[in-house]
């Protein structure tokens, strides 16, 4: 597993990391990226939501809202967070969550 130190640029409204695939935005890959195992904040990571929900909406509960929420609890763990935590040992890039 592999660190990836957030790089936050002057307003503070773009937050990125360099990934296999290049520099690519927090918000818009990893959030979406079957690697990503969670965000790191102070001295902990925390999960990632979206990893739950898929979980739930695969269980059969209802996947819109669910799914919806996590997007918002994972923006809200990036604001406060330094890294992401990635599972990409291989360097294969981005691989959709969504994806079975």
């Amino acid at each position: 597993m592999k660190t990836l130190d957030f790089h936050r640029d002057e307003k503070g409204s773009r937050t990125t990391v360099m990934c296999a695939d290049g520099e690519v935005s927090v918000y818009s890959h990893c959030g979406y990226c079957r690697h990503c195992k969670g965000v790191r904040v102070g001295g902990r990571t925390v999960p990632m939501p979206q990893q739950q929900a898929v979980g739930g909406v695969r269980q059969g509960m209802s996947p819109d809202e669910n799914l919806l929420n996590a997007a918002v609890m994972f923006n809200t763990i990036v604001r406060d967070g330094s890294a992401i935590e990635c599972g990409d040992d291989e360097n294969t890039g981005f691989t959709s969550l969504y994806r079975y």
